[in-house]
């Protein structure tokens, strides 16, 4: 069978490929690599490329798929070479930058949760990421906060905040997996990526894609897989 180069299926990582902040399984794994040859194979995340990486099994992830989009597509592989990067302080400029991020901590130091570690906002090429448990946090202690922020709403109350301290600055505020929020500048979301071929909610509504809602990395099997064979 020829390979389709002109179809792209596009991965979310998280809940998609893998549990949340989880390594891939082996079975998704050379799953992935065996529809690879049949179409083209991208990947997209919120995370760094370290992260994801870590997730996919080593630092030669951006070599085992045809696109790699870190941090919603602002950093970008193709076939195992960069082509694109943005640069969140560049856009932004280190006034606007460390209005928010002081606005976070002290919006952060009113919250009292279940637990708080380290690293409560990331600042990473091309957005700030910021999480009121701490990103060092344990994986029991990521669960417990996502229960938490279930029924107190603690991120979506952030994110109503820093919309109302930052309208007009020409910022998105998005809600991104299990335990933080994501800052950057309008339009840096994951349909960013599809100018080369985001958070995922709008790629999935996106004209330009046909969304696949899936509830676990064995649902993402089961519905490419009869997806392919209805096409093919």
């Amino acid at each position: 069978m020829n390979r389709d180069t002109q179809t792209l299926i596009l991965f979310d990582v998280d809940g998609t490929l893998t549990a949340a902040r989880k390594v891939i399984e082996p079975v998704m794994a050379q799953f992935l690599q065996e529809l690879r040859k049949k179409v083209k194979v991208g990947l997209v995340g919120g995370s760094d490329l370290v992260k994801i990486a870590e997730q996919m099994g080593g630092d030669d992830v951006i070599h085992h798929f045809d696109y790699v989009f870190a941090e919603n597509g602002l950093v970008a592989y193709k076939d195992g070479v960069q082509i694109g990067q943005q640069n969140l302080l560049k856009h932004m400029g280190e006034e606007i930058l460390q209005r928010v991020i002081n606005f976070s901590l002290q919006y952060l130091s009113q919250l009292t949760l279940p637990a708080k570690r380290g690293t409560f906002i990331e600042f990473r090429s091309s957005m700030l990421n910021i999480c009121p448990v701490g990103r060092s946090c344990s994986q029991a202690e990521r669960d417990e906060f996502g229960i938490y922020d279930q029924e107190h709403k603690i991120r979506e109350k952030f994110k109503a905040a820093l919309q109302k301290e930052f309208a007009g600055c020409g910022l998105e505020f998005a809600i991104g997996g299990q335990i933080s929020l994501d800052v950057y500048p309008t339009g840096w979301n994951k349909t960013f990526c599809l100018q080369f071929g985001g958070n995922d909610h709008e790629i999935f509504e996106d004209p330009r894609t046909i969304g696949h809602s899936v509830t676990s990395p064995e649902d993402t099997r089961k519905q490419v897989t009869a997806t392919m064979e209805t096409e093919h």
